[in-house]
């Protein structure tokens, strides 16, 4: 074993050298002149004249206590309340309700100031796609609390009941999959036979192991829940939770409607409530993203960036880089323990007894590796159309057709049947004599290795490291815009080189467990990847051109990013383990319940 560990470790040592041997090449026959010019940051930058840089919010002296405070709260809404009240959506906590209104209030506040600001100061940005997406989320969030309390009010949302919505919805909050749910009730059914139904039993065919409802499942495991751990407690809990999910509107025609909401969604019919239910959990799932885009374009409006012919640099890196931005929060996530029933968290997939297909996350990194490069090719030229290709457009198509063909080729090895093909030659050598031939100990030179069982796949982290390599070598105008491409391009880089540790330990010893492992490399690969891509929105040119203005070095803001990503890391694993906190609150389940000790 000592001698393992000892061989990895002179592996990655290599593998750490071979990588720094291009850039040391590369830079060996410069002068000492040109390598100081990438690290010199004394040197003084030539400015444009001050008076042709537009004016800005950012540089307005009145009204100033109204814009911070409208960005203050905005803040407080859209990073912390709402992320809460979606993490206590997701787990249909009895909090939900509460914190979505204190979200509305927040923001309420917020959007009265920011109109006070816009009516007292000049429009210094016409026509801003803040104004617009701010309102438009403002009101899909409001449309999604209204529906929570028309149905918490109409008593709607009930736990005793599966009539009016089908096993897959009631799943989507549930953080185990359908499959494990099923074997959870076999086997408490197994430990304490009893002559009434589970609460979740209709009765009527919709029982958690009824065959057509195995398939579908969207839950996420968080912190060390195992899908045995439920075995020791009982499936129902009648009295103390009404929020699991929602309950069918025709069944509540029995019950006295006192209320205009009772009445209102008592004349709903199930396949409405089906749409609302439907577009509750979408706007679950997408509305962090939504407010992503909202601040993105807050600070765009601020700093009076992207305007004119510039909007088409702002969108190739605002949006490359917020695609590397939560890209790193997903791999945050996939170590935290999210998507472990897809076998995403380092962990051995549990089992399934349908066989439908699942794609490995390296399958789908090399589709979005694909599709990012099949669509951004037909888009490079966008900023000097009607011109003659340049040479950095056809730098850029490069790029594109890399990540065609790198996502191509990600796909290909995470096909089975592909790789089952790749075998052939060996099974016909194999097929020539029968396995009664072999003695036991050769016998199990026929099996498969047990890094089949597995997926290690660096093409996606390759492709992201060719990236990082070519980006911080790229030729810029300025001094600042190289270095800052320089900064994005090596923690692209970094987060490569983590990534590809991870898959050394995960080939030297694949996981066991169907908990996550946990491999504190990819802790590295979020980093670089969420760094890696804020620094990649500021190296736009009009980014740029403000910092040059405003006398900000690019130090000044790798620095102000690498403390504002640590601040983010912490929220995402805060808000992952509060809504773990929120299922077994809910669940009314003690903590010592979710060991796997004590069923061993």
């Amino acid at each position: 074993m000592r001698s393992t560990a000892q061989s990895a470790l002179k592996l990655l040592a290599l593998v750490a050298v071979a990588g720094a041997l291009p850039t040391v090449l590369a830079h060996g026959n410069e002068d000492q002149g040109a390598m100081d010019m990438g690290m010199d940051m004394s040197k003084e930058e030539p400015k444009p004249d001050p008076d042709s840089y537009p004016p800005t919010y950012f540089a307005h002296t009145e009204h100033v206590a109204e814009i911070y405070a409208h960005i203050a709260l905005m803040v407080i809404s859209w990073v912390i309340m709402l992320p809460i009240a979606v993490m206590f959506s997701l787990a249909r906590s009895r909090y939900t309700l509460a914190v979505q209104f204190l979200f509305l209030c927040t923001n309420a506040i917020g959007l009265l100031l920011g109109i006070t600001y816009n009516a007292n100061t000049p429009d210094l940005y016409p026509n801003n796609a803040h104004h617009k997406i701010g309102w438009l989320v403002t009101w899909v969030v409001s449309a999604q609390v209204i529906v929570s309390l028309i149905g918490r009010v109409a008593g709607v949302m009930r736990k005793n009941d599966a009539h009016g919505f089908g096993k897959e919805e009631e799943q989507a909050f549930i953080p185990v999959s359908t499959e494990a749910m099923a074997e959870h009730q076999r086997i408490n059914d197994a430990l304490f036979p009893h002559r009434y139904r589970h609460s979740n039993d209709s009765g009527q065919g919709t029982e958690p192991n009824t065959e057509s409802l195995r398939s579908n499942s969207v839950s996420t495991v968080v912190g060390q829940e195992s899908p045995i751990e439920m075995s020791g407690r009982r499936a129902h809990y009648e009295d103390d939770d009404d929020d699991l999910h929602f309950k069918s509107a025709e069944l509540l025609s029995s019950e006295p409607a006192n209320s205009f909401i009772a009445k209102l969604a008592g004349k709903m019919s199930n396949r409405v409530w089906r749409v609302l239910m439907f577009g509750y959990n979408f706007v679950d799932r997408t509305i962090l993203i939504l407010a992503y885009i909202t601040l993105c374009t807050g600070i765009i409006t601020f700093g009076r960036f992207f305007e004119g012919r510039g909007i088409f640099s702002g969108l190739a890196h605002w949006i490359k880089g917020g695609i590397f931005f939560w890209y790193g929060i997903l791999t945050l996530g996939r170590w935290s323990g999210s998507f472990g029933e897809l076998g995403w968290s380092w962990n051995v997939r549990p089992k399934h007894s349908s066989n439908k297909w699942r794609p490995t996350a390296e399958f789908v990194e090399g589709a979005l590796i694909f599709t990012y490069g099949s669509t951004n090719i037909f888009l490079e030229h966008l900023g000097n159309a009607g011109k003659e290709f340049s040479p950095q457009d056809l730098e850029h198509i490069s790029i594109t057709v890399l990540f065609i063909g790198g996502g191509l080729l990600a796909m290909l090895i995470e096909s089975t049947k592909i790789r089952e093909l790749l075998n052939t030659t060996v099974y016909d050598a194999a097929l020539v004599h029968p396995s009664q031939a072999y003695s036991d100990e050769e016998r199990e030179a026929l099996e498969s290795p047990k890094q089949y069982e597995f997926s290690v796949n660096p093409i996606p982290a390759l492709v992201i490291l060719l990236l990082g390599i070519m980006m911080s070598s790229h030729t810029q105008q300025t001094m600042v815009s190289s270095m800052v491409h320089k900064q994005w391009g090596n923690l692209l880089t970094g987060a490569s080189f983590a990534r590809g540790f991870t898959y050394v330990l995960v080939y030297l010893k694949p996981p066991r467990s169907i908990l996550p492992s946990r491999p504190p490399t990819e802790l590295l690969t979020a980093f670089g990847l969420i760094a890696g891509g804020t620094i990649f929105m500021a190296s736009a040119s009009d980014t740029v051109d403000g910092m040059i203005h405003y006398n900000l070095d690019a130090m000044f803001f790798y620095t102000v990013t690498m403390g504002f990503v640590g601040l983010i890391m912490a929220w995402v694993v805060v808000l992952l383990a509060l809504k773990g906190w929120a299922v077994r609150k809910e669940s009314d389940r003690s903590p010592k319940a979710w060991t796997l000790d004590s069923h061993v």
